[in-house]
C-alpha cells in the first residue's frame, strides 16, 4: 500500500505542483479544493498518470464540519494518512491596516490560520502513536511575508503566515516523540495566480528585480521542498521553516 497525503488547496499553484510531484514520488494523493472542481480533476488526472490513486474532495478548511468530512473521506478511500500539506490560503486586495474591515480579517485568519490548525489537529489524531497511528509528516505553507511584514499591502496575510511559523514550531515539539514531523516551507515571490486573486496579476514580474536571484520562483521549485520534507530523507528534520525565496 502506498503512503497517502492530503494536499489542501491542491487544485492550483503550489498545491497542484506538490500533489503531482508527490504522486511521482510514490504517494497516493487526496486533492482538496474549494470552488474549481474541474481544476482539481485535472490535477487528479496527473496523479493517476503517475500510477497513483487520486481522491478529489471539496471542502472549505475554515469550516470545521467540512474539515471533518474531508478527513473521513480520506479515511474511507486511503485508510491510514501519512502526510498533510497545509497549503490552502488566500490573499486580499492591497490595503493598509487602517483600511481593513472586520470581515476581511476574519476571512484571512479563518482560512489561513484556523483552517491549518483544524487540518493539523485531524492529521495528528490519525498519525500520532498516542492515538494508535503509525506516524507521518505535516508540511505547512508559510510565506516570506511572515518576516517581511508586507506593509501597505497584506499585513493581515503576513500575520496569518507568522502564525503558521509558530504553529509549526510548537506542534513539532508537541508531537516529536509521537512519530510525527512538522515543518513549513516559506515561499518568496512565486509565479502563480494567487497574485491575480489579490489584485496584482503582474506582481511576480514587477517584484523580481528585488530578489537576489533576479527572478520569481516556480510552483514546482516550492513543491520540491515540500515533498522532500514529507519524505523519509527528512527523517531528522522537524520544527524547521525552510525558505524558498531566491535569497530574499
Amino acid at each position: 500500500m502506498n503512503p497517502s497525503v492530503l494536499v489542501t488547496g491542491g487544485s492550483r499553484g503550489i498545491g497542484a505542483a506538490a500533489a503531482v510531484l508527490a504522486a511521482q514520488r510514490g504517494w497516493d494523493v487526496a486533492i482538496n479544493y474549494t470552488r474549481d472542481a474541474a481544476a482539481a480533476e485535472r490535477v487528479a488526472a496527473q496523479v493517476r498518470a503517475a500510477g497513483r490513486r487520486a481522491l478529489v474532495i471539496q471542502a472549505d478548511v475554515a469550516e470545521e464540519a467540512e474539515v471533518l468530512a474531508m478527513f473521513a473521506a480520506v479515511d474511507r478511500e486511503f485508510g491510514a494518512l501519512r502526510g498533510l500539506v497545509n497549503n490552502a490560503g488566500v490573499v486580499d486586495l492591497p490595503a493598509r491596516v487602517d483600511e481593513m474591515s472586520l470581515q476581511r480579517l476574519q476571512r484571512m485568519f479563518a482560512i489561513n490560520l484556523t483552517g491549518s490548525f483544524l487540518c493539523a489537529r485531524e492529521a495528528v489524531r490519525r498519525m500520532s502513536s498516542k492515538h494508535g497511528g503509525a506516524g507521518g509528516a505535516i508540511v505547512n505553507l508559510s510565506s516570506a511575508a511572515a518576516r517581511l511584514g508586507s506593509p501597505g499591502q497584506y499585513v493581515d496575510y503576513a500575520a496569518s503566515k507568522a502564525g503558521i511559523d509558530l504553529l509549526t514550531l510548537g506542534l513539532a515539539r508537541e508531537v516529536a516523540t509521537e512519530g510525527i514531523r512538522v515543518n513549513a516551507v516559506r515561499p518568496g515571490i512565486i509565479d502563480t495566480d494567487i497574485h491575480a486573486s489579490g489584485g496584482l496579476p503582474d506582481r511576480a514580474r514587477q517584484v523580481a528585480p528585488m530578489v537576489p536571484m533576479q527572478r520569481a520562483g516556480s510552483a514546482e521549485e516550492v513543491a520540491q521542498a515540500i515533498v522532500w520534507l514529507l519524505s523519509d530523507e527528512a527523517s531528522y528534520t522537524t520544527g524547521t521553516v525552510l525558505d524558498v525565496t531566491g535569497g530574499r
